[in-house]
Protein backbone atom coordinates (compact mmCIF):
# COMPACT_ATOMS: atom_id res chain seq x y z
CA UNK A 1 0.00 0.00 0.00
CA UNK A 2 1.27 3.43 -0.75
CA UNK A 3 2.64 5.16 2.08
CA UNK A 4 0.99 8.18 1.95
CA UNK A 5 -2.30 6.28 2.46
CA UNK A 6 -1.51 6.27 6.41
CA UNK A 7 -2.52 10.34 5.98
CA UNK A 8 -5.45 9.40 4.72
CA UNK A 9 -8.96 10.39 6.37
CA UNK A 10 -10.57 7.63 8.80
CA UNK A 11 -13.33 6.43 6.74
CA UNK A 12 -15.80 6.58 9.59
CA UNK A 13 -15.09 10.13 9.89
CA UNK A 14 -15.35 10.80 6.38
CA UNK A 15 -18.71 8.45 6.18
CA UNK A 16 -20.08 10.85 9.17
CA UNK A 17 -18.79 14.10 7.81
CA UNK A 18 -20.71 12.86 4.56
CA UNK A 19 -23.67 12.44 6.17
CA UNK A 20 -23.34 15.99 7.16
CA UNK A 21 -22.62 17.55 4.53
CA UNK A 22 -26.01 15.69 2.33
CA UNK A 23 -28.21 16.87 6.00
CA UNK A 24 -26.64 20.70 5.66
CA UNK A 25 -27.06 20.43 1.52
CA UNK A 26 -31.14 19.64 1.81
CA UNK A 27 -31.76 22.00 4.60
CA UNK A 28 -29.95 24.51 2.88
CA UNK A 29 -30.45 24.22 -0.49
CA UNK A 30 -33.14 21.42 -0.55
CA UNK A 31 -31.26 19.38 -2.68
CA UNK A 32 -30.01 15.88 -2.36
CA UNK A 33 -26.44 14.57 -3.43
CA UNK A 34 -26.99 13.48 -6.88
CA UNK A 35 -24.50 13.60 -10.48
CA UNK A 36 -26.70 11.31 -12.84
CA UNK A 37 -28.80 14.18 -14.19
CA UNK A 38 -25.70 16.71 -14.64
CA UNK A 39 -23.97 14.21 -17.42
CA UNK A 40 -28.04 13.81 -19.15
CA UNK A 41 -27.53 18.08 -19.23
CA UNK A 42 -24.09 18.45 -20.48
CA UNK A 43 -25.36 15.91 -23.07
CA UNK A 44 -28.19 18.20 -23.46
CA UNK A 45 -26.02 21.45 -23.70
CA UNK A 46 -23.74 19.78 -26.48
CA UNK A 47 -27.04 18.35 -28.76
CA UNK A 48 -28.61 22.07 -28.47
CA UNK A 49 -25.49 23.62 -29.11
CA UNK A 50 -25.13 21.64 -32.30
CA UNK A 51 -28.59 20.79 -33.26
CA UNK A 52 -31.16 22.69 -31.50
CA UNK A 53 -33.70 21.45 -34.11
CA UNK A 54 -33.06 17.69 -33.09
CA UNK A 55 -32.85 19.10 -29.38
CA UNK A 56 -36.39 20.05 -29.50
CA UNK A 57 -38.04 16.53 -30.41
CA UNK A 58 -36.22 15.09 -27.44
CA UNK A 59 -39.05 14.42 -25.09
CA UNK A 60 -36.39 14.10 -22.15
CA UNK A 61 -35.26 17.90 -22.42
CA UNK A 62 -38.48 19.24 -21.95
CA UNK A 63 -38.72 18.04 -18.26
CA UNK A 64 -35.14 18.02 -17.42
CA UNK A 65 -34.14 21.33 -19.60
CA UNK A 66 -30.18 21.24 -20.22
CA UNK A 67 -28.66 24.05 -18.48
CA UNK A 68 -25.91 24.77 -16.42
CA UNK A 69 -27.16 23.10 -13.07
CA UNK A 70 -25.92 22.96 -9.95
CA UNK A 71 -25.21 19.41 -10.66
CA UNK A 72 -22.99 19.99 -13.21
CA UNK A 73 -21.26 22.17 -10.68
CA UNK A 74 -20.97 19.11 -7.78
CA UNK A 75 -19.61 17.34 -10.95
CA UNK A 76 -16.97 19.48 -11.26
CA UNK A 77 -16.47 20.56 -7.68
CA UNK A 78 -15.85 16.11 -6.84
CA UNK A 79 -13.25 15.91 -9.54
CA UNK A 80 -11.61 20.23 -8.10
CA UNK A 81 -11.85 18.58 -4.72
CA UNK A 82 -10.18 15.13 -6.04
CA UNK A 83 -7.46 16.72 -7.19
CA UNK A 84 -6.75 19.04 -5.02
CA UNK A 85 -6.57 16.15 -1.91
CA UNK A 86 -4.61 14.09 -3.96
CA UNK A 87 -1.82 17.24 -4.71
CA UNK A 88 -2.28 18.17 -0.13
CA UNK A 89 -1.62 14.10 0.37
CA UNK A 90 1.30 14.30 -1.97
CA UNK A 91 -0.71 11.17 -4.25
CA UNK A 92 -1.31 12.51 -7.42
CA UNK A 93 0.41 11.06 -10.73
CA UNK A 94 -0.91 10.92 -14.54
CA UNK A 95 -2.01 6.73 -14.57
CA UNK A 96 -3.99 5.82 -17.44
CA UNK A 97 -3.91 2.07 -15.60
CA UNK A 98 -4.10 1.87 -11.49
CA UNK A 99 -1.15 -0.18 -10.26
CA UNK A 100 -3.59 -2.23 -8.06
CA UNK A 101 -5.29 -3.69 -11.01
CA UNK A 102 -1.89 -3.70 -13.29
CA UNK A 103 -0.45 -6.33 -10.72
CA UNK A 104 -4.18 -7.81 -10.64
CA UNK A 105 -5.44 -8.03 -13.70
CA UNK A 106 -2.54 -7.15 -16.12
CA UNK A 107 -1.37 -4.04 -17.97
CA UNK A 108 -3.41 -4.55 -21.44
CA UNK A 109 -5.08 -0.70 -21.71
CA UNK A 110 -7.13 -2.45 -24.06
CA UNK A 111 -8.63 -5.03 -21.61
CA UNK A 112 -8.51 -1.97 -18.68
CA UNK A 113 -10.71 0.77 -21.46
CA UNK A 114 -12.98 -2.59 -21.95
CA UNK A 115 -13.62 -3.38 -18.36
CA UNK A 116 -14.17 0.89 -17.56
CA UNK A 117 -16.14 1.76 -20.89
CA UNK A 118 -18.75 -1.59 -19.79
CA UNK A 119 -18.51 -0.85 -16.40
CA UNK A 120 -19.68 2.59 -17.02
CA UNK A 121 -21.88 1.69 -19.37
CA UNK A 122 -23.89 -0.51 -17.35
CA UNK A 123 -23.85 1.57 -14.22
CA UNK A 124 -25.38 4.61 -16.37
CA UNK A 125 -27.99 2.34 -17.80
CA UNK A 126 -28.81 1.73 -14.17
CA UNK A 127 -29.09 5.19 -13.01
CA UNK A 128 -31.10 6.23 -15.72
CA UNK A 129 -33.44 3.08 -15.52
CA UNK A 130 -34.02 3.87 -11.77
CA UNK A 131 -34.67 7.59 -11.98
CA UNK A 132 -31.17 8.65 -9.88
CA UNK A 133 -27.64 8.19 -8.91
CA UNK A 134 -26.08 5.64 -6.22
CA UNK A 135 -25.64 8.51 -3.62
CA UNK A 136 -29.20 10.05 -4.20
CA UNK A 137 -30.51 6.70 -3.64
CA UNK A 138 -28.31 6.20 -0.15
CA UNK A 139 -28.86 9.66 1.04
CA UNK A 140 -32.63 9.36 1.01
CA UNK A 141 -32.06 6.41 3.83
CA UNK A 142 -31.33 9.54 6.19
CA UNK A 143 -34.90 9.97 5.46
CA UNK A 144 -35.27 6.41 6.73
CA UNK A 145 -36.64 5.48 3.18
CA UNK A 146 -36.74 1.97 2.94
CA UNK A 147 -35.87 2.16 -0.88
CA UNK A 148 -32.87 4.22 0.19
CA UNK A 149 -31.72 1.49 2.95
CA UNK A 150 -32.34 -1.21 0.01
CA UNK A 151 -30.28 0.52 -2.14
CA UNK A 152 -27.72 1.50 -0.04
CA UNK A 153 -27.40 -2.27 0.94
CA UNK A 154 -27.29 -3.95 -2.31
CA UNK A 155 -24.65 -0.93 -3.50
CA UNK A 156 -22.34 -2.31 -0.91
CA UNK A 157 -22.95 -5.76 -1.76
CA UNK A 158 -22.67 -5.79 -5.34
CA UNK A 159 -19.30 -3.36 -4.60
CA UNK A 160 -17.47 -5.41 -2.56
CA UNK A 161 -18.71 -8.72 -5.02
CA UNK A 162 -17.01 -6.95 -7.86
CA UNK A 163 -13.68 -5.97 -5.65
CA UNK A 164 -13.15 -9.74 -4.99
CA UNK A 165 -14.21 -10.59 -8.24
CA UNK A 166 -12.17 -8.40 -10.34
CA UNK A 167 -9.37 -7.79 -8.30
CA UNK A 168 -9.30 -11.28 -7.24
CA UNK A 169 -9.15 -10.53 -3.16
CA UNK A 170 -6.73 -7.80 -3.43
CA UNK A 171 -9.22 -5.19 -2.27
CA UNK A 172 -8.83 -5.55 1.21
Amino acid sequence: MHSDMNKALNPYIAGALSGLLIILSVLISGNYFGSATAFVQLVGILEKTISPERMAQIKYFIIVEPVLSWQILFVFGILIGGFLAALMYRDFRWQLIPTLWKSNLGSSKLNRGLFAFIGGTIAMFGVRLAGGCPSGQMSSSILLSVSGFLAMTIFFIVGIVAARLVYNGGVK
